[in-house]
């Protein structure tokens, strides 16, 4: 179970666990509170006041962009592997992203960023890096396939393995403490070891269920433009499919090692059909879990109401409970 409370500004939360008494079990406790100088004195009343989101505009309220993290394999000194007519798999992977990219910029409601748009090397870390900096809904890594037997073909899909999962979660709660890291967009490095490996956990289950749901849409999507090489989503320890907070999947386009696949991955039109494949299995995805957080827009007095009624009755509870 997740709960998300939006502030309407900057707090200084606190967590602690009490211990069983009487007829209560564990507790949990999330103390949020603003920041108070040492020694200064507040009325209580205006305290709460100043904490009260004041009265806003009338407005409505729409779903934020659908941020999408196209990752193009390889690149700079890393050529990726190299079909028999000498197509690099750095070139073919940028081609594919800059596509799929175009496709998803193109969409309302949805952005793409890629990690690298030129030929340069990039760290397997720093494209992780990159996707949580742009609070990614969705980390797609692009590849093509290469094995020594070149009758092998068929596109596929990766997510990430059990054992990769747990050697991150692993890291993540090791690091946590020198770590401004986010799991789901909660700090770690004030919790102890105990309460930060359920987060963790958490945060890594729903990404896993996540992952898989998407990449099958994909695989699926796949299927209608070439042979698949496998027909269930793959699992593998590939270090850009770990963010435990993030939905990743490694897609392998189709085999370059294959002089058939090596064509269909150098032409414009295989280049289109595979990259508009990718993106409907994505937007299927999207189109029935998209984002819920929410932006405001000019419009609605319906939500300002809601929002002014709540003030008004945080005021009156507060001050009911000094007096």
């Amino acid at each position: 179970l997740r709960v998300v409370l939006d502030m309407g500004g900057q707090t200084h939360p606190r967590t602690f666990v009490l211990d069983p008494a009487d007829q209560y079990g564990y507790r949990l406790v999330l103390d949020i509170g603003d920041k108070v100088e040492e020694g200064a004195e507040q009325d209580p009343i205006a305290a709460v006041a100043k904490r009260v989101t004041p009265p806003l505009k009338e407005e409505s309220w729409t779903p934020r962009p659908v941020v999408i993290v196209i990752d193009a394999g390889h690149g700079g000194e890393d050529p990726g592997a190299i079909g028999k007519h000498g197509a690099r798999e750095k070139d073919v992977t940028l081609a594919l992203s800059r596509r799929l990219a175009a496709m998803i910029n193109a969409e309302p409601g949805y952005r793409a960023i890629m990690t690298r748009d030129g030929d340069y090397y990039l760290g397997l870390r720093e494209r992780t890096v990159r996707a949580r900096k742009a609070q990614a809904d969705l980390f797609v890594s692009v590849h093509a396939n290469a094995v020594t037997n070149r009758s092998r073909r068929g596109s596929s899909v990766y997510v990430v393995s059990p054992r990769g999962a747990s050697s991150e979660h692993a890291r993540w709660l090791a690091a946590k403490e020198n770590s401004a890291d986010l799991v789901g967009g909660i700090e770690i490095d004030n919790k102890d070891d105990a309460l930060a490996a359920v987060l963790i956990d958490l945060s890594q289950s729903s990404t896993m269920e996540a992952s898989f749901d998407v990449g099958a849409r994909v695989l699926n999507s796949l299927s209608r433009v070439n042979p698949l090489l496998s027909s269930k989503v793959q699992q593998a320890a590939f270090v850009v499919l770990k963010s435990p907070d993030i939905p990743s999947l490694l897609v392998e386009t189709a085999f370059i090692s294959n002089p058939v696949e090596e064509r269909i991955l150098v032409s414009s039109s295989g280049q289109e059909k595979l990259a508009r494949s990718v993106f409907a299995g994505i937007k299927g995805y999207f189109e029935s879990y998209r984002p819920r957080e929410l932006r405001p827009d000019p419009s609605s007095p319906r939500l300002l109401k809601v929002r002014n009624d709540l003030n008004q009755q945080m005021l009156e509870e507060e001050n009911t409970r000094i007096r």
